[in-house]
């Protein structure tokens, strides 16, 4: 085991392994962390209670985090005709068909989110290899697949971000940055969390959320005491 760097010694100094924490506590200590030389995203992980091989127990949706993200979102939108301008008349950073999915399909991902009208869909679809594995396809539940593109747009930009169950149980996300007031990253967590119960699934039987921790980009995963998330959501 290689010998563990100062900041880390910092960091452990202040855990206690065994304790979880409440929000505020958690977002405190994050913030005490050594810093670094960007600004960190705060990450939620949550652990459920459900079976991800079963499709009866899937669990997706999206959540406008009221704070937003802290995120500057890079989105592409595909579409033809007048809808390339709507796009970037509401503030797409690149908009269009062909040209778009052949660069795509070279390897150029330089984009957050996806957007997609109808009539787009099935060219798109075939882009399923590269946009499937980083989270960046288009859905009609998402609300990324939309004649409404200027809302999906605004949408995005405003903090609206979408979760979805991985092969582990586990949901997890990007909250907001370090940089953002206690208060803004314990709204946002509650929203956030609100969100996750609301898509339990009806075929999902005993403990639903079996774990949530809070963590930085260089900092420790903290664990939230459940009776609060409990009462938040």
């Amino acid at each position: 085991m290689g010998r563990q760097s100062k900041r880390t010694r910092e960091i452990a100094k202040s855990l206690d392994v065994v304790k979880t924490y409440s929000l505020q506590e958690a977002v405190e200590i994050l913030k005490k962390c050594p810093p670094v030389k960007f600004n960190q995203t705060v990450e939620i992980s949550v652990k459920l209670g459900v079976d991800p091989r079963r499709s009866d127990q899937s669990v997706r949706g999206t959540v406008s985090l009221p704070n937003g993200t802290g995120k500057t979102m890079k989105i592409l939108v595909f579409a033809r005709g007048e809808k390339v301008q709507e796009a970037k008349d509401a503030g797409a950073d690149f908009a269009g068909h062909d040209e778009l999915i052949e660069k795509i399909n070279g390897g150029w991902t330089d984009f957050d989110a996806v957007v997609a009208t109808p009539d787009m869909m099935r060219e798109v679809g075939k882009l399923g290899k590269v946009l499937g594995p980083r989270g960046l396809m288009p859905t009609p539940k998402a609300g990324t697949v939309t004649t409404d593109i200027t809302k999906a747009i605004e949408e995005l930009k405003a903090g609206k971000i979408e979760f979805k169950l991985d092969r582990h149980s586990v949901v997890n996300n990007g909250v907001g940055k370090l940089t953002f007031s206690d208060e803004m990253l314990v709204e946002n967590i509650k929203a956030y969390l609100t969100a996750v119960q609301r898509a339990k699934p009806a075929s999902a039987k005993g403990v639903y959320m079996k774990s949530v921790s809070i963590s930085s980009t260089m900092g420790p995963g903290l664990k939230i005491n459940l009776n609060e998330i409990s009462a938040t959501a």
